[in-house]
């Protein structure tokens, strides 16, 4: 029985002196009024922020047409952007059955069967004249004369970068089972440009494919880029346009861009836009992303959205008599993408911070974030910093802790503990009493 109560006394004694311890223990997310477009799909995303611009039917599956070559380049740099003038490979002639089965009307740079040719020369001839020879050259190569080979390397590859509603049926678009979303186009165009040649190439005019049996004269074999938004003569042009990949089957066009302004860059991309929408000049597609491009510089800028020398909030502070707040100041000043007009008050500041803060305080320390919205869309997370030191009064913390335990569950519990332990004794004496009584009666 001794043993038991000590027991209890050591569990009462190390409640009480545990108490103090453990009481101080990445749709549109920006929209305004946008040209309308005649593309029943478009797609507009800033690379900067990765801040969607533009959206319509974005998921919505269409053919794809030459943004087919996009893919079959991307598998090609990924392996062998190191020996594109060290590969030359030679077009084998059952290709063109498979090109002259489905047209005669082809896009070409004009590889002709038994032709040899560099993978550099390849890669610019899909690119630019979007050449279908090429692509075919190509796949046959890299699925070790399987073209069915390649191809399923091309949906693997659509896959694994988070395309959700692309399939390819062969290499270069020909066939209408060849089918993405804008929102596809743009993630594999995003890969693609990952590769600094793309850059070379696609802001490329004319290239000169070099001389072969067919063209022994220097100078004359030359292949046009069909993306005008690169030719300074165009009507089409666009400074900021780096590139891109066109694309047409039927009555439409497609075109996915890539375009760099002021240091901002983005990537765009429109479906078949019928022909009807450009009929003086043919190009329907590169049409309406100038018209997009024109209106998304306008309209937007990365500027900051937070001003890191301006209190943001302020939160009570408890145990000091130097004040009742602290100020509190963004850490960053994040930049973002913005309307160029009036942006950062449109933002939407939803605050994750404590009821209040305990006192003492240093000017720099984190004591909360702050989530900035547009239109209920998260655009960021910043740090929020105390703006100044607040010391600790002593006095009033020891009050606050005194009444904090007395009115804990810790000091209710060891109360009952205390109580049980005292009973347990009472209990123990009284019976001890009677014990001595019992014997002294016995004795008499």
């Amino acid at each position: 029985m001794k043993k038991f109560c000590a027991l209890l006394c050591t569990l009462v004694l190390t409640l009480v002196l545990a108490v103090p311890a453990a009481a101080e223990g990445e749709n549109s997310a920006l929209s305004t009024d946008a040209p309308a477009l005649t593309a029943p799909a478009a797609y507009v995303v800033n690379l900067d922020t990765n801040i969607v611009v533009y959206e319509k039917n974005s998921e919505t599956q269409l053919q794809a047409a030459s943004l087919t070559k996009m893919m079959t380049c991307l598998l090609l740099l990924e392996s062998y952007q190191d020996q594109l003038d060290t590969i030359s490979l030679t077009a084998p002639g059952y290709i063109y059955d498979l090109i002259w089965e489905q047209t005669t009307n082809a896009s070409t740079a004009d590889i002709r069967r038994g032709d040899t040719q560099t993978l550099r020369n390849l890669l610019y001839a899909m690119l630019l004249p979007s050449a279908n020879e090429a692509a075919y050259i190509v796949a046959d190569y890299m699925g070790g004369g399987s073209v069915d080979n390649f191809v399923a390397r091309m949906n693997e590859e659509a896959a694994a970068i988070g395309c959700t509603g692309t399939t390819f049926t062969d290499p270069c678009g020909l066939d209408e089972g060849n089918v993405t979303t804008a929102r596809d186009a743009y993630l594999i165009l995003r890969a693609l440009t990952a590769y600094d040649i793309v850059a070379e190439v696609m802001a490329t005019p004319t290239y000169d494919m070099g001389t072969n049996a067919n063209y022994p004269t220097p100078g004359t074999y030359i292949i046009q880029n069909t993306d005008r938004m690169v030719s300074s003569s165009s009507g089409y042009y666009r400074a900021y346009t780096r590139g891109g990949k066109t694309g047409s089957l039927g009555e439409w066009q497609n075109f996915a861009g890539w375009h760099t302004q002021d240091g901002e860059s983005y990537i765009s991309v429109v479906l078949n836009v019928p022909n009807a929408t450009d009929e003086e000049g043919g190009r329907p597609a590169l049409l309406e992303t100038g018209a997009l491009m024109d209106w998304v510089f306008a309209t937007y800028t990365i500027a900051p959205a937070l001003d890191t020398t301006q209190p943001i909030t302020e939160s009570r502070i408890v145990y000091s008599t130097e004040t009742d707040t602290v100020m509190l100041y963004p850490a960053d000043d994040m930049m973002t993408l913005l309307l160029r007009e009036g942006g950062a008050e449109l933002t939407e500041q939803t605050f994750q911070l404590p009821d209040h803060l305990t006192a003492p305080i240093r000017q720099g320390d984190v004591v909360g974030t702050v989530t900035l919205s547009i239109e209920g869309e998260p655009i960021g997370t910043v740090e929020l910093i105390a703006g100044s030191d607040v010391s600790r009064n002593q006095l009033l913390y020891t009050i606050a802790r005194v009444g904090e335990f007395f009115s804990s569950t810790y000091f209710k519990v060891v109360i009952m503990l205390t109580m049980a332990v005292v009973a347990v004794y009472a209990f123990i004496w009284v019976l001890s009493i009677l014990g001595a009584w019992s014997r002294e009666g016995d004795s008499k």
